[in-house]
């Protein structure tokens, strides 16, 4: 039997997670007809790298998306709220990685190895990726809910830079040669220095104290595990890292639930790599194992000695290429075996 292929669209394709998903689309071998690069009119008439190919960027404001099978969006969230509906009024299914649609009742937030049968759930043809944050924890996480129930999560975040986009990379290379150089650093993408600093503030704060950045994993950890009775504590941290968020997580079961239990659920769990020794370099690192793969890493195990019914647990996970692209791709796969 002859496969079914599909015509593709990359929506942001010159951006740093664009390029990603066209690349995961190469290496995994996505069933296309054809792959279509689109950004900004600026963007428009330069070439990006589809496998071994330069593929043409076309300007997303002029381009008729009639016959398009699937849209993979990663433009923000203006773009997505003014284009992924014409997409998916002219027939494709849309896969975006904003928040643009991730609360709204009629669109499913899906992660790839959490919550895959909701990807059939999209009246509008609309399926939202979450953010980055908290997808890699609920990769983790989510054994552990189904097990014994979670009550409530403590979590910190150390995100990287990329997770500010291009000039979030530009701006942490730029301080650091500069800082070396015995230069004063200017802070534009960040709200303060980010070189050899941590900055306690990702996204607009909320009337709650809280910022938009911690309240998302708030919200999207509720709706993908199909909970609203966990309850999150979280605080986001920008951090001098170029690729891949670390997590601090303390998680409180309902039923209590050991380490070792914890430890044993994830060796199975799907997307999960256990590195967990208690001894030098036996633990994950955005560096030494995050950066460029598709996995999310625990470590760091252990039962809370100041809680009867709780676990911590260490994650990691490249924030661009599985907290944004390789899901994306992961999803758009879940619709394909649709037939």
């Amino acid at each position: 039997m002859t496969q079914k292929t599909f015509k593709v669209a990359i929506v942001g394709a010159t951006g740093a997670v664009g390029e990603v998903m066209l690349s995961i689309l190469a290496e995994r071998q996505f069933p296309v007809s054809e792959v279509v690069a689109l950004a900004s009119a600026r963007s428009a008439g330069g070439k990006v790298k589809y496998g071994a190919r330069d593929i043409p960027v076309q300007d997303l404001a002029t381009f008729d998306p009639a016959g398009v099978d699937i849209a993979l969006f990663s433009a923000g969230g203006a773009t997505s709220k003014e284009y992924a509906p014409k997409f998916a009024a002219a027939g494709a299914v849309v896969i975006d990685n904003s928040s643009a649609f991730r609360y709204d009742d009629d669109v499913p937030l899906v992660v790839s190895e959490v919550n895959p049968d909701q990807v059939r759930n999209r009246p509008r043809g609309i399926i939202a990726n979450p953010n980055c944050s908290t997808m890699q924890m609920l990769v983790a996480l989510a054994p552990i809910h189904r097990k014994a129930g979670i009550e409530r999560i403590n979590v910190a975040t150390y995100q990287s830079v990329s997770g500010g986009g291009r000039s979030g990379l530009e701006e942490l290379g730029r301080q650091t040669a500069g800082i070396l150089n015995f230069q004063e650093a200017r802070p534009e993408k960040f709200q303060v220095q980010i070189a050899f600093n941590l900055i306690p503030h990702i996204d607009d704060f909320q009337d709650n104290g809280y910022t938009k950045e911690e309240m998302k994993l708030v919200w999207e950890t509720q709706k993908i595990l199909g909970d609203a009775a966990i309850r999150v504590n979280p605080t986001a941290v920008r951090v001098p890292v170029f690729y891949g968020h670390s997590e601090a997580v303390n998680v409180e079961t309902r039923e209590k639930i050991t380490a070792a239990e914890v430890r044993a659920l994830l060796l199975d769990a799907p997307g999960v790599e256990v590195v967990d020794e208690p001894k030098a370099g036996g633990y994950p690192t955005p560096v030494t194992h995050a950066s460029g793969t598709d996995a999310v890493y625990v470590g760091r195990i252990r039962d809370d000695y100041s809680h009867p019914r709780a676990v911590n647990l260490w994650i990691v996970s490249d924030n661009i290429r599985k907290g944004a692209a390789l899901n994306a791709v992961q999803i758009a796969e879940l619709v394909a075996a649709e037939g």
